[in-house]
């Protein structure tokens, strides 16, 4: 009985660790789906107090590190208001769940109001969670240079940098 009731166990530890990265993809797909209505409270609430976003260095909007909660809302209503458009492909995870390591595939565009595409790239975020907030992200782009060109088409659109 016990040799059965380990299996039952076992099975159940493994097909629970297979079905936590589809549950993520789920709840970080209805996010940046309200992120692309220019909702963002979704993902906002999923970070800690103490958050920290490293975000790619350069001549943009964007650069450098975003901490805490109103630094990454700062963030967040920057990306919104230059209309970023995403989508998360795939999650994987690595660690225990109170301190586990997200890695994120993350396409995403931006278009003019004449509907032109300004912006195109695709991403892989890195984000490390303490007990179901994630503490801290990094962000890797395929192509760096497009963020400062999307930069400057946004100020040629007349669509400034929140403070």
């Amino acid at each position: 009985m016990r040799a059965r009731e380990f299996a039952f166990g076992f099975c159940a530890a493994i097909a629970g660790r297979a079905l936590i990265p589809r549950l993520l993809l789920l709840k970080f797909g209805r996010d940046v789906k309200r992120l692309n209505e220019g909702d963002y409270s979704g993902l906002l609430a999923a970070y800690s107090d103490d958050f920290v976003l490293h975000f790619n260095e350069g001549d943009h909007r964007w650069s450098g590190d975003w901490i805490g909660k109103a630094g990454v809302e700062r963030f967040l209503q920057n990306f919104t208001a230059a209309g970023i458009q995403g989508q998360i492909r795939q999650i994987a995870l690595s660690g225990p769940p109170w301190a586990m390591t997200l890695w994120a595939r993350f396409d995403d565009h931006a278009d003019a109001p004449d509907g032109t595409r300004i912006y195109e790239n695709r991403d892989v975020l890195v984000l490390r969670t303490r007990w179901g907030k994630i503490i801290e992200q990094d962000d890797f782009y395929a192509d760096t240079a497009r963020i400062t060109t999307l930069d400057r088409k946004l100020t040629e659109l007349g669509i400034s940098a929140l403070a």
